[in-house]
């Protein structure tokens, strides 16, 4: 049998992230700039964004080279382990290899830390002083809080208010390293109290808090944004976890067969599954699964259209899979997942037909973190557990296929939904088809 972990040297960690859209069969449509209905100019982001990840964002080139600080700060926690899940895998007496890419080791215990150390070196290049964002779980807030003050950085998280509520160590964490955490939407910013007056108890959505981020930048010269998934330049940032999996398996000698990892808006699984796109345009066989909530299934029931990236139409307009911006998920507590849209390069991948998507109820995916976490011992955050989840009912087909999920953060913060499911108070949550048909109605209007 061959190894059960499989560890890289620090002088194997990537030296360039990877651009999948070099690789893409068809060119990935444009954002547009929402008052001309043109495709964006770079200079158009400016103000919220410092000129590297502009560039990036914008850019077509295979390889991005990664700046040497940035790799130094990875020598933290990377390369991160590769580890066949044997314990899990007699227990479904399966004859499938199972392996997972284990994300949490991270010191803020998630892939999130892989982009928040590179935005904020860019950051700090250009003489910022504070940035602002985003969370919904809150492991992107952490992990941007601890970039911050890693590259010497103020830090305000705008943290959607149902996890502000659920997952209150994830702020401890934020506050250890110095960031700001408010619940979104609050009354800072004016997008905030627009929405506070009216929906006042609303329990919020990542849609609400990037507005809230993306105003707060634009109001102050000295600040700029920073958001955890959607973004090219994230899932380029992202792409060392793929890069690293596929050098490990390649050093067991597999050849994987499904690749699997959790969306929401898609960072662990653009950076974990697209750096197989070439293996894929070659091996058709290969399945890449995206999996959601039910109650937030963008992928699976929303429609492929350009949209907002937030609820106060600040953002560009990108084309994305979407619920419709007004979407406002139910309180699941996979708070990561909770987005109305996808990345544009995952759901321009899904368009060209090259990632399958399937969703799951969240009491579905709290019995397989429990069965998880009961042989292999690591405990998985409520996002990651969508993937965990995927990965056993394949391994269930006994297909002697080898299957490789992202395991995308630990769950130590998330006891009370696992106290919830163990004590049947867990809620699941199937987003209205009628809702949705709703929220897709207000769709802008794209010439």
């Amino acid at each position: 049998m061959p190894p059960e972990i499989v560890h890289l040297p620090h002088n194997e960690i990537p030296t360039a992230w990877y651009n999948v859209l070099a690789d893409m069969p068809t060119p990935m449509a444009p954002p547009l700039n929402p008052g001309t209905g043109k495709p964006l100019n770079p200079d158009e982001l400016a103000p919220i964004f410092p000129r590297a990840l502009i560039e990036q964002e914008m850019s077509g080139e295979r390889w991005i080279p990664i700046p040497e600080e940035v790799r130094e700060m990875y020598k933290i926690w990377r390369p991160t382990p590769l580890v066949r899940a044997t314990r899990l895998e007699k227990a479904l007496k399966t004859n499938c290899r199972i392996y997972f890419k284990n994300e949490s080791i991270s010191p803020a215990g998630s892939h999130k830390l892989n982009t928040a150390i590179a935005q904020a070196y860019y950051n700090k290049q250009e003489g910022v002083r504070r940035v602002t964002t985003e969370t919904g779980a809150g492991q992107w807030g952490s992990s941007m809080a601890f970039a911050c003050q890693a590259f010497g950085l103020d830090c305000t998280v705008y943290m959607v208010k149902s996890s502000y509520h659920q997952k209150p160590y994830r702020r401890s964490l934020m506050h250890i390293w110095g960031g700001e955490v408010f619940a979104s939407p609050s009354d800072r910013t004016q997008s905030g109290r627009d929405i506070l007056a009216k929906m006042p108890d609303t329990p919020g959505s990542l849609g609400m808090a990037i507005a809230e981020a993306v105003e707060d930048a634009a109001q102050h010269e000295d600040t700029k944004y920073t958001l955890g998934s959607v973004l090219n330049h994230v899932i380029h940032h992202q792409s060392i976890i793929g890069l690293e999996t596929k050098r490990q398996l390649e050093l067991l000698g597999e050849t994987p067969d499904t690749l699997i990892g959790c969306v929401g808006g898609g960072s662990n699984f653009g950076g974990f599954a697209l750096p197989f796109l070439p293996e894929k345009l070659a091996r058709k066989d290969l399945r890449i699964v995206a999996v959601e909530p039910s109650a937030c299934p963008s992928l699976t029931k929303g429609a492929y259209a350009y949209d907002y990236g937030d609820t106060a139409k600040l953002t560009p307009l990108l084309k994305m899979f979407t619920l419709g911006l007004n979407f406002v998920p139910a309180g699941i507590h996979a708070g990561g997942l909770r987005y109305h849209g996808t990345a544009p390069i995952v759901a321009h991948a899904a368009d060209l037909g090259l990632i399958e998507s399937t969703s799951y109820t969240q009491n579905a995916v709290f019995e397989g973190a429990l069965q998880f976490a009961r042989t292999e011992g690591f405990v998985p955050a409520p996002e990651t557990s969508h993937a965990v989840r995927a990965a056993i009912d394949e391994a269930r087909k006994n297909d002697g296929k080898c299957i490789v999920f992202c395991y995308s953060g630990h769950g130590h913060f998330d006891m009370t939904a696992y106290d919830a499911h163990l004590a049947g108070r867990l809620e699941d949550y199937e987003h209205p088809e009628e809702a949705i048909e709703a929220s897709l109605k207000h769709l802008p209007k794209v010439p």
